[in-house]
């Protein structure tokens, strides 16, 4: 096949870059800052040259978007929605125009779309949409509207030949630098990988390996369209969560966080509490039903299997 990924020069794009690539498949970046032959420039706004690349295609996979990992000031907050929102439509717009359009379109959303909860698990016909939630803070509720929009823009361009999946994804946990898993993990190893703010909200998370292969199961189920939650099926309590990332590591301790506590370190690296706080507890019954299997459900396994990796560089 041949693949296009926008925005796949990031943790999740090198994934599956890396995935399809070592298959066989001809995979082609769309980049601000294109590196190598098969990286092409495109600004995430406005059609171009990269349009070019889509026609003809097999499948567009899009993954453009300001990453999370920030401050949620005003200035980002609108740097994300409009990143997603605007890389969506020209995606649509390319896609829609091409003499030749791929036959389907998997388009990144993120499970944070979902309601802060703890008394129930999310699916894709009965969760909970988010927005103002009774005693989280007000701001994130904009979270939710960015997931919104960014999946609202996939359902009104006019594709009819090419069929259309939001993957309301979980965080991807994978063994390389610079991802979730790099920075939990080397809050572990300090010792400060203890429970955020008593640990009761749950954690949703996504193998690395089971991210690529869904991925490779929607491509090939003609059937599927819509949101689908790319979710590992045991979502657990942040306490545990972390408890046994330290057993992975062989971390004894833990020092536990309060809330503002976990600010002043969200400041300290530039981040957000809501990526701690927010209780995505998330289940993927689609794709269950749909006959897909998890390589890597639990998450003590799971995380064994990561450190296990990383320490193998």
């Amino acid at each position: 096949m041949k693949v296009v990924i926008p925005g796949g020069t990031g943790q999740v794009g090198s994934i599956l870059d890396r995935a399809l690539t070592e298959a066989g498949h001809d995979v082609v970046l769309l980049t601000r800052s294109p590196r190598g032959e098969r990286q092409v420039y495109w600004d995430g706004a406005t059609l171009g040259d990269w349009a070019e690349q889509i026609n003809g295609s097999d499948v567009v996979v899009n993954l453009a978007g300001r990453s999370v990992s920030c401050r949620y000031t005003a200035e980002n907050l609108d740097a994300m929605m409009r990143s997603r929102v605007e890389s969506t439509r020209v995606v649509g717009e390319a896609i829609a125009r091409a003499a030749r359009p791929p036959r389907v379109w998997l388009q990144m959303s993120t499970a944070t779309i979902y309601a802060h909860r703890l008394d129930a698990a999310n699916d894709e016909d009965s969760g909970l949409i988010g927005g103002s939630e009774h005693g989280v803070p007000g701001y994130w509720a904009y979270s939710v509207e960015i997931a919104r929009n960014w999946e609202a823009e996939q359902e009104r361009a006019e594709t009819p030949y090419t069929r259309k999946v939001a993957l309301r994804s979980a965080m991807v946990m994978s063994p390389d630098r610079g991802g979730v898993f790099d920075v939990l993990s080397w809050l572990a190893r300090l010792g400060l990988g203890g429970p955020v703010a008593g640990g009761r909200q749950y954690v949703s998370w996504i193998h690395d390996l089971d991210f690529v292969r869904a991925v490779r199961f929607l491509i090939a189920r003609d059937d599927l369209t819509g949101p689908v939650n790319l979710a590992a099926p045991g979502p657990v309590p942040h306490r545990e969560f972390i408890r046994e990332l330290r057993a992975a590591w062989r971390m004894p301790v833990g020092l536990p966080a309060t809330r503002w506590m976990a600010e002043v370190g969200a400041f300290a690296i530039r981040s957000d509490t809501e990526l701690l706080l927010k209780s995505r507890r998330v289940v993927p019954r689609r794709l269950s039903e749909a006959g897909f299997t998890f390589d890597h459900p639990r998450w003590r396994a799971a995380a064994l299997d990561l450190v296990s990796r990383r320490r193998r560089g």
